[in-house]
């Protein structure tokens, strides 16, 4: 009978490890990914940054050749 209960323990153990390394696991690739999109966030804001600039230019450009 102890014998049992102790390998019930050991099996409990065991799930309550395995599920808190997946979690780990889990928010480490939740960082990884939160990286990643905040990287494309600054690229595409710098993106459009430039597109602003050449649209400014260009505007400038038809206004001078109006007057």
């Amino acid at each position: 009978m102890v014998f049992a209960d102790q390998q019930l323990l050991t099996v409990i153990l065991s799930i309550i490890i395995g599920v808190l390394a997946a979690i780990v696991y889990s928010l480490r690739v939740l960082v990884l990914m939160e990286r990643r999109v905040a990287r494309m966030e600054m690229h595409l804001e710098r993106m459009a940054n430039r597109i602003l600039r050449e649209e400014s230019i260009i505007e400038k450009k038809i206004l001078s050749k109006k007057r």
